[in-house]
């Protein structure tokens, strides 16, 4: 009965016209022959006026991290988190020794090499804080530039992995807002 009076979240995009960029909490996307939900957002500040988008998703059978870049032509990378012991289990001491990973990298079946290196600031924007975390994150491409992995460190203990592919745009369809 009082919903009228509840403030309604202004919308920014043209829905229309809806693109990967565009996407929210409780958005649909099909990827794969699946349909997936954005269930988080997060924002990542890389300085220099330079920001990512990142999603976590899930298809009803799979949860999984869209990454997206926007410079001018979207990069755009769906990952899983992986344990990072699986890569190498010498390379959080040798992240902690060195202050950062090999530049060549095995995982499963291909070998990635260091593409990019960055520090930056995370914000988990489904939560009601604007906390911002600190954060290096270590970038590897395999020789085809088809597959990424992931490396990033919270803290001196705190490394994540996460291992996925490199997408196009056009791989996406059917995006529709959520309530």
């Amino acid at each position: 009965m009082f919903d009228f009076f509840k403030k309604k979240k202004k919308v920014s995009y043209d829905v229309t016209n809806l693109s990967l960029k565009d996407l929210d909490v409780g958005f649909i996307f099909d990827y794969d022959m699946k349909s997936w939900v954005v269930q988080e957002v997060y924002k990542y500040d890389w300085g220099n006026n330079n920001f990512t988008s990142e999603y976590k998703v899930d298809s009803g059978d799979e949860v999984a991290f869209l990454h997206i870049s926007d410079e001018g032509e979207l990069e755009i990378s769906m990952s899983k988190s992986i344990r990072i012991s699986k890569i190498d289990e010498s390379i959080i001491d040798e992240i902690e020794k060195d202050e950062k990973p090999p530049g060549k990298i095995h995982y499963g079946e291909e070998c990635y090499y260091l593409e990019e290196d960055s520090a930056g600031y995370f914000c988990d924007l489904s939560k009601e804080t604007e906390d911002w975390e600190e954060l290096v994150s270590w970038e590897y491409l395999n020789d085809e530039a088809t597959k990424i992995l992931t490396i990033t460190q919270w803290d001196i203990r705190n490394i994540e992995a996460s291992a996925g592919l490199i997408l196009k745009e056009y791989q996406f369809s059917n995006i529709i807002p959520g309530e």
